[in-house]
């Protein structure tokens, strides 16, 4: 039976309640070899009965909340469970509202999209009057505020980005500011049935196309075929950008027309450049100093540039570190500078290499979508904000010109994702998860930190023990997912868990519309089949998809070239903006008067980076990139991501002289530190890592040394005991999470043991 992950499509085989075959999808020409830990489904790991917090059991919500994440749990009957969670949503939205639940859960749980937990706790909420919610994504929550106020809504933008193919007809230079990391393109959300990157990286080679890769890190554009590397310093992208600008107007190689006709005064913008505002010229000189990179790799690559059909790619990653608006600004004015977007080939992309469906030929089609209803409660919060949010109720703070106000959260709801690995400086999470909410409630597969540290856990099927549609918006295939395994122990889907509490709260009929999951599957595709016949797709009937198992969605008949409609006529293809036009400079933002974003990109010192003083105390500036053998934290407990650890710990890759200046081998554990926290890793020596980088990838799940309640030790590699929280700007509040500086000693003490992967203690009542 064909199954949908987020990094796959694979033909799953079953004998007697267990996974026998795991192969990858006929159609898929670079598989990725993820899928082998979906035999994790059925291991210790699971959670297999509703479990409640022994002293919440005992004492009720508020009781002994820091002993959360440390204390054992019970097993109780799914009546029991119901119940609980009922009446605590009751008392909550009685006594305090619905403001007072925090349920933007978030993470990408199932790549199906009926079985979706995010998108059917939030339904469910709504059908109670709603929730605090949370604004954008850890991915992409600077760009995702930005780009509406300079270019149009970054979804939008992602559906028309160039296809490969053009690249391939018409590039002769990439040049990528993170790389185009095949590593990261395994997964993407909603699911992928066919990876692309690699092949087509080798197709741009063949035909001629050069590479240029701009990162501390050589991999991530390991898979281009001759790639040059540019090793700046993490952080400077923007500086880098601001020297190429500088040689472009200095030799006159700008295109002075396309700029006048498609951008919105760029003149601000150049005084800047050239030193006319501020009295400082930003030369590659300057920019070299900076980024520590030589001042002719700086304008020789500009001069190529301003010769070539030229494409900018700048990986997600870079958005995600302080002041992380401004390479995405600075390399859009940076595109237009060079006179070529809108063109096959040239321009800009945001990015190739992050998610692996970017840059597909395909039609923006995104298949079924579970209606989440409308939220009564209007006080979201940027997603990075969890923490600030738990630690000021009533607090206020500045998001996109606006002031807001936190709300004073009494009750957490976590349906699919994991907290404690996408949010930055964890044992700050802790002190406030274990201070403030009265209640957490999750629904879980695994018994992973989320599950630990909650009070009241309800065991979640996974995607092999339901029936759903995997589709994904620029994915080539709809996959009908039949169930292939009997839910493990007492394991219900999300779908029954919130209809079981609907009907105990009075709402069953507005949250289930009196359909099955088979009636649900049904609507929703059928839904979805009339949306695609205005794209001029047509869907064979239910009975036919769910019998052939998939569907293939047609290719559009000319690959997409992002923004060629405004460049043909800007004047009937207005952006929505407020000049219609690609906003290097925005009066919005200049308005707004934000010291840490003005009103046009600018090179701006991030709070910790390898020029800051503080580097002298912690002189590695830490990575924290998307791991090679999971997505996030998913089936980190999984065969091929324990495969990859070092004395069961996440591995920590070192250039060799901060290695050797430290006494430091491969396979040694180390100690990963700065004011913060803490943890042990493995080491991997590599020399493609600049010197004074550290990377650590995210996900591993979180194990902190407990002591008396306190985390003074993270025993599994979790970078985030490390990265720092604080919003990228008062604009748009993303995370800062690739701004952190570090010191790494080597570890002489007796190794703790890895308990990442033991379920918790159970006790009776």
């Amino acid at each position: 039976m064909l199954t949908s992950t987020h990094w796959g499509v694979y033909d799953i085989t079953t004998e007697n309640g267990a996974i026998t075959s795991i192969k990858p999808f006929e159609r898929d020409p670079d598989p990725s070899p993820i899928g082998e830990s979906l035999r994790a489904i059925t291991g210790p790991v699971r959670v297999r009965h509703p479990a409640v917090r022994k002293s919440y059991l005992e004492g009720g919500p508020g009781s002994t909340r820091h002993k959360r994440g440390a204390e054992a749990f019970v097993d109780v009957s799914w009546n029991e469970a119901i119940d609980l969670v009922s009446a605590e949503l009751k008392r909550v939205t009685t006594q305090f509202g619905n403001s007072a639940i925090f349920a933007g859960s978030y993470g990408w749980s199932s790549a199906g999209r009926f079985h979706h937990a995010q998108s059917q706790v939030h339904r469910f909420m709504n059908c109670l009057g709603g929730y605090v919610a949370h604004l954008g994504t850890y991915s992409l929550g600077a760009a995702r505020t930005l780009l509406p106020r300079i270019l149009m809504d970054m979804d939008v933008m992602r559906s028309q980005q160039t296809a490969w193919v053009s690249l391939e007809q018409h590039c002769e230079l990439l040049v990528a500011f993170g790389g185009v990391p095949a590593k990261n393109a395994q997964v993407n959300s909603g699911g992928i049935s066919q990876h692309e990157v690699r092949p087509m990286l080798k197709r741009l080679a063949a035909a001629g196309v050069k590479f240029v890769n701009v990162s501390p890190l050589r991999e991530d554009f390991e898979s281009a075929p001759g790639a040059e590397w540019v090793a700046v310093r993490p952080n400077t992208d923007t500086a880098f950008m601001l020297g190429l600008a500088h040689t472009l107007i200095s030799e006159n190689k700008h295109d002075q027309a396309f700029l006048a006709r498609y951008c919105s005064d760029f003149e601000p913008l150049r005084r800047y450049i050239m030193g006319e505002a501020d009295g400082v010229a930003k030369s590659a000189a300057w920019a070299a100093k900076i980024c520590d990179v030589p001042a002719d790799s700086i304008a020789n690559l500009a001069r190529r540039m301003a010769a070539s059909r030229t494409m900018i790619n700048v990986a997600w990653s870079l958005q995600r570190g302080d002041h992380g608006e401004q390479p995405y600004w600075m390399a859009i004015a940076l595109a237009a500078m060079l006179g070529q977007i809108g063109t096959p080939g040239g321009g800009f992309a945001l990015a190739y290499g992050p998610v692996g469906i970017e840059g597909a030929n395909a039609r923006p089609f995104s298949g079924p979508v579970l209606p989440q209803g409308s939220n009564g409660v209007r006080t979201p919060i940027p997603v990075a904000r969890i923490t600030d949010m738990l630690e000021n109720p009533g607090g206020t703070y500045d998001f996109d010109g606006a002031v807001c106000t936190y709300p004073d959260i009494r009750l957490i709801y976590w349906a699919g994702g994991n907290p404690f690995h996408h949010h930055q400086d964890l044992n700050r999470l802790v002190r406030a998860w274990r201070s403030k909410p009265e209640t957490i409630i999750v629904n879980e597969q695994y018994w992973n930190p989320n599950a630990k540290f909650a009070d009241i856990v309800l065991p979640a099927t996974t995607m092999l023990e339901r029936n759903d549609i995997g589709s994904s918006n620029r994915d080539r295939h709809l996959i009908a997912m039949k169930r292939a395994l009997d839910p493990v122990a007492e394991a219900r889907n999300d779908y029954d868990i919130f209809s079981a509490l609907s009907e105990k709260l009075g709402v069953k009929e507005k949250f289930t519309e009196g359909r099955s999951e088979a009636a649900w599957l049904r609507h929703l595709y059928d839904e979805s089949a009339q949306r695609a016949r205005r794209l001029g797709i047509e869907l064979p009937s239910f009975e036919a998809f769910w019998s052939e198992g998939l569907f293939e969605v047609p290719p559009p008949r000319d690959p997409p070239v992002m923004l060629k409609h405004y460049r043909a006529d800007p004047q009937a293809n207005k952006l929505p903006t407020p000049s219609g036009k690609i906003e290097i400079t925005s009066p919005t933002i200049a308005s707004f008067n934000y010291a840490d974003c003005p009103g046009h990109p600018a090179w701006l010192e991030p709070a910790e980076w390898l020029g800051a003083p503080l580097a002298q105390q912690y002189p590695l500036h830490l990575m924290s990139h998307q791991p090679a053998t999971r997505l996030h934290s998913q089936y980190d407990h999984g065969s091929y991501s324990i495969a990859a650890k070092i004395q069961g710990r996440e591995a920590i890759s070192l250039n060799p002289q901060d290695a050797n200046v430290r006494g430091i081998k491969a396979g040694d554990v180390v100690r990963v530190y700065n004011a913060r926290g803490a943890c042990l890793a493995g080491v991997k020596i590599d020399d493609g890592v600049r010197p004074g980088v550290a990377v650590l990838p995210t996900g591993a799940w979180f194990d902190p040394l407990d002591v008396e309640g306190v985390a003074q030790l993270e025993k599994h590699g979790n970078p985030n005991v490390l990265t720092l929280d604080k919003g990228t700007s008062k604009l748009t509040q993303g995370c800062s999470a690739h701004s952190a500086l570090v010191q790494v000693e080597r570890y002489a003490g007796e190794l703790p043991r890895v308990t990442a992967f033991d379920p918790p203690a159970f006790a009776k009542r």
